[in-house]
């Protein structure tokens, strides 16, 4: 299934899940200023993880950010967040309105390019509200963002565009994989933030 053309706040998944797609609702002065803030600010850092032994370090980096210190682990690394910043606050309260939903933590990733992307995965941690929002907003290039049915296969795409949100809830990471493929069509950075809640 191909959802390029998708109008704001419809469920794109078939069945087993809601993930909502709202479209843009970042106008262009928004968006500007968040990705230029949020580039210049956050202290990014290459991502890392222990897969098979061995540390992989990706060239994609990330940052965590939330009201209070959290600490989790996964594949074997441990992270502590970092105290939201004022940006990240009023754009917290942004989208806690447009999705009526609340947040109290914030996964970013920076994508330099298309070629570095997202390999198929659902956010199943334990310290994750359980079937609780996660919220994920893109800023910068589009990018084309896939689901696949974790038992029937069935695939949906979505572009993502600048200024984006898309809220994923109810059974969708039960039930669905997610990710970013990678594409040579994209020369320009997008910076992902995704809302959740933690709950330690």
């Amino acid at each position: 299934m191909d959802l390029f053309n998708t109008s704001c706040k419809k469920n794109i998944l078939p069945f087993d899940g809601i993930t909502n797609y709202h479209g843009k609702f970042l106008n262009s002065n928004q968006c500007a200023f968040f990705y230029n803030k949020l580039m210049d600010t956050i202290d990014w850092k290459n991502d890392e993880a222990i897969i098979f032994g061995k540390k992989i370090i990706t060239k994609r980096k990330v940052a965590w950010y939330g009201e209070s210190k959290f600490s989790y682990t996964y594949s074997k690394i441990t992270k502590t967040a970092s105290l939201f910043t004022k940006e990240l606050l009023d754009l917290k309260e942004i989208i806690e309105e447009e999705s009526n939903a609340t947040y109290n933590s914030c996964l970013l990733n920076l994508y330099h390019n298309g070629q570095e992307g997202m390999s198929w995965h659902s956010d199943g941690e334990k310290v994750l509200k359980k079937n609780g929002e996660i919220a994920s907003v893109t800023l910068g290039a589009e990018r084309k963002f896939s689901f696949k049915h974790k038992e029937t296969k069935q695939k949906v795409d979505i572009l993502l565009e600048n200024g984006s949100l898309l809220v994923m809830k109810d059974v969708t990471q039960t039930h669905w994989l997610h990710r970013l493929p990678p594409t040579k069509k994209v020369n320009s950075p997008r910076i992902n933030l995704t809302f959740r809640t933690i709950e330690l």
